[in-house]
């Protein structure tokens, strides 16, 4: 959501307020209760992780032990499987490497263009963020595709084999052949079940960045679109392709790959979506009180008497943008699980 757009020499860069290298910038109430707020913010979140997250061990024991897996869990096939049956994983897998190509050009572009000063910017980290999950998920993916092929293979190499033994048990079985296929269903769904692999480090990284972007995108992209967008225009600024894009392209790629994967969407996750703005914050506060430098968000500016205020505000706004996306998670279940009942294959 930059305003600016780097090194570019068409960029409008905000006018500096105060020497953000002198001790009197920091050593004020202002920027103590700026802290607090940022502080309180990180505590939170990680009270969430270690609530919910656990330690490896413990949630794949939980996974094994429970029928219902707990809040958290992650299966193995749910990085690279689409959510309706009928797709091929190669489907999920060719639109990840296409998102990766697209999005990975656009930045290496972004950055020559501009340099690397765009990286100033939350919008970038979020984009960049969006970048490394296609290509996390394309190799995921490509994991998947592979096993996915073997399974299938197998299954049908013993497809003959078990069908000549299941019409031997209906041969010697009349009487109460009810009762043994519903047996038999019960079996078969409690061996699936348990059969489900819980996924390792890189699967849970995926669903963190999954679940870091949902909130981040949201962020930018709603900002940008409702409040910095009017306010270029009324100011007749030269809004580029590349400004454009990196607020639009990006939800764009998320929202279908959303539509396409099984990913689930538990809200404790938010969790990393604040730590990963209030390492931005921290970041930024590291760069001015070395640098002299403008702030590239007005509102994080520590010398007005309000910057508490939009402190406090930015770290509300998490909620609600969260909440945006968390809307979309629903919307896809109720519409595909109700155009696709037999195919859909999402868990709630």
């Amino acid at each position: 959501m930059p305003i600016s757009t780097g090194a570019s020499t068409h960029s409008w860069h905000p006018v500096m307020s105060a020497d953000t290298t002198e001790p009197r910038y920091w050593w004020n109430w202002r920027f103590f209760l700026c802290a607090i707020w940022v502080l309180v913010s990180m505590i939170a979140a990680s009270i969430l992780i270690w609530k919910y997250e656990g330690h490896d061990g413990e949630r794949s024991q939980r996974g094994a032990e429970n029928q219902r897996s707990p809040v958290g869990t992650l299966y193995a096939d749910e990085t690279w499987r689409p959510c309706l049956k009928q797709l091929h994983p190669a489907w999920l897998l060719a639109f990840r490497v296409l998102a990766f190509s697209l999005l990975s050009a656009l930045l290496a572009i972004y950055v020559v263009v501009d340099g690397r000063g765009v990286f100033y910017y939350y919008t970038q980290w979020t984009f960049t963020l969006v970048t490394l999950y296609f290509g996390l998920g394309s190799l995921l993916s490509v994991y998947g595709c592979y096993q996915y092929v073997n399974k299938v293979g197998g299954a049908k190499v013993n497809h003959t084999r078990l069908d000549h033994e299941q019409g031997e048990c209906i041969a010697h079985t009349d009487v109460g052949n009810s009762n043994a296929r519903s047996m038999k269903k019960c079996s078969v769904s409690q061996e699936e079940h348990c059969d489900r692999e819980i996924a390792g480090f890189w699967g849970y990284l995926f669903q963190i960045i999954y679940q870091t972007n949902a909130g981040a995108v949201m962020l930018t992209d709603c900002v940008f679109w409702l409040v910095l967008f009017p306010f270029l225009t009324m100011k007749k600024y030269d809004l580029n392709f590349f400004l454009v894009g990196m607020h639009s392209v990006n939800a764009v790629f998320l929202l279908a790959d959303t539509f396409l994967n099984q990913l689930r969407f538990p809200w404790f996750r938010i969790s990393y979506f604040l730590l990963w703005t209030s390492i931005y914050v921290i970041f930024q506060w590291i760069v001015h009180a070395c640098v002299p430098v403008w702030w590239p968000y007005p509102f994080l500016d520590l010398s007005s008497n309000h910057a508490p205020l939009w402190y406090l505000l930015l770290a509300v706004l998490h909620a609600p943008c969260y909440a945006i996306f968390s809307f979309v998670i629903k919307l896809k279940h109720f519409l595909l699980s109700k155009w696709f009942p037999q195919s859909y294959q999402c868990l709630k």
